[in-house]
C-alpha cells in the first residue's frame, strides 16, 4: 500500500527532473534502437521505489523497535545474523546503479551516451562480491556448497572465487534482463516467491519478511512499468535486485539451483555471452537477431508484450521446479 501510494509522487518528481531514458543510435545494436526509440523520453531510475522502500521499512521498524516490544519482536526484520549484510549489499549497488543512471542522463562517463561502460560494471560488481565472500569465508568460517541430490562439498581457498562468480553472474543477468516493460519486475518477483518459499523453509523468518516488502514495492513498480511503461527502474533497480539475487543465493546455499530459480535472467546473459563469442568466431556475424535473448524475439516480429508474458511464463516453471527439486533435495539428505 505504502509503495502504491509513493509510485506516482515519484513519477511526478522523476519527470520534473527530467530523469528520463536517452535512446541512443549504436551502429552496432541498430535493431534495439529501431524497436525501441518511441520510449524516448520515459523516466527513469525508478529502482529508488523498490530498495528505497525496503531501506525505509527497514530502518522505521529498526528504530521503532527499541521503543515498542511490539516492533521489536514481530515487526523488525533488521538482523546482524540474517539481514543486515543483504540490506548493505543492496544498497551499496543500488547507490551504484543510481551513479550510473545519473551518468547516463547528463552524458558523463567512458561508454558513448553516458555511464559505466561494461568493464567498469563488472569491476564493480567483483568488488562488491568480494565484500559478501569476505564475511562468509572469513568471518562465517564458510565454504561449503550444497550439490543438488548429494552432500555439502567443501571448496576451501575456492569458495570466494566461486562466491564473486555467483555474485557477478546474478548482478550482470539481472541487468541484461531488464530491456522491455515488465521484464525484469515481473521475473524477479516470481524468483522472490521462490526464494521466500526458501528461507521460510529454512526458518529464516527475517530474510522472509525482508523478502516480502521487496515483492510489495516490486508489485506497486510493476503496476505502472506494465506496456506501455510510465517508468523504468534503471541500473539503480536492477543493479540492487541482482545482487539481492546473488547474495540470497549464497544465504541459503542454493546456487547451483539458480539456472531453474532464475532461468530467464540466466538465458538473457547466456544469450549475449553466446552472441559476442559466436561473433569473434565467424569473422562478425550473429547467431542471434539482437541480444539480450527478449530481443531476438522483438525482431522477429513478436509484440513486446507477448514477449514478456511468455518469459514470465517461462520463469514461473523454472522456478517451480527448482523449489521443488530443493525441497526434494532436503528429504533425500534427511
Amino acid at each position: 500500500m505504502f509503495s502504491f501510494i509513493m509510485a506516482p509522487l515519484v513519477l511526478k518528481f522523476l519527470q520534473k527532473k527530467r530523469m528520463i531514458q536517452h535512446i541512443h543510435q549504436d551502429p552496432n545494436a541498430p535493431i534495439f534502437a529501431a524497436m525501441h526509440e518511441k520510449k524516448e523520453g520515459t523516466p527513469t531510475t525508478a529502482g529508488i521505489l523498490i530498495w528505497g522502500t525496503i531501506l525505509l521499512f527497514a530502518f522505521t521498524f529498526w528504530v521503532l523497535s527499541f521503543f515498542s516490544p511490539l516492533f521489536a519482536n514481530f515487526f523488525n526484520f533488521v538482523s546482524r545474523s540474517e539481514t543486515l549484510l543483504i540490506l548493505g549489499i543492496m544498497t551499496i549497488a543500488a547507490l551504484v546503479g543510481l551513479l550510473d543512471d545519473l551518468f547516463i542522463i547528463y552524458n558523463v562517463g567512458p561508454k558513448k551516451g553516458g555511464g559505466l561502460g561494461m568493464k567498469e560494471r563488472i569491476y564493480i560488481y567483483i568488488f562488491t562480491g568480494l565484500i559478501g565472500a569476505a564475511w562468509f569465508f572469513w568471518k562465517l568460517q564458510w565454504d561449503v556448497v550444497l550439490i543438488p541430490f548429494g552432500k555439502l562439498a567443501h571448496l576451501g581457498l575456492f569458495y570466494p572465487l566461486f562466491f564473486v562468480f555467483i555474485f557477478v553472474a546474478c548482478a550482470f543477468s539481472m541487468n541484461e534482463t531488464d530491456g522491455i516493460d515488465g521484464l525484469a519486475a515481473g521475473v524477479s518477483m516470481i524468483g522472490l516467491i521462490a526464494y521466500l518459499v526458501i528461507v521460510f523453509v529454512q526458518g529464516r523468518y527475517n530474510v522472509a519478511v525482508l523478502l516480502a516488502v521487496a515483492l510489495g514495492s516490486l508489485l506497486a513498480y510493476l503496476w505502472h512499468n506494465i506496456n506501455p511503461a510510465k517508468f523504468f527502474m534503471g541500473n539503480t533497480g536492477s543493479m540492487a535486485l541482482g545482487v539481492l539475487f546473488g547474495i540470497l543465493a549464497m544465504y541459503t546455499n542454493t546456487p547451483l539451483f539458480l539456472p531453474l530459480l532464475l532461468l530467464i535472467p540466466m538465458l538473457e546473459s547466456g544469450s549475449v555471452i553466446i552472441q559476442l563469442a559466436y561473433k569473434k568466431t565467424h569473422h562478425g556475424k550473429k547467431l542471434f537477431l539482437s541480444t539480450p535473448f527478449h530481443h531476438h524475439f522483438e525482431a522477429l516480429g513478436w509484440p513486446e508484450t507477448k514477449v514478456t508474458m511468455r518469459f514470465w511464463m517461462i520463469q514461473g516453471m523454472g522456478a517451480m521446479v527448482g523449489v521443488l527439486l530443493y525441497l526434494l533435495n532436503i528429504l533425500l539428505i534427511k
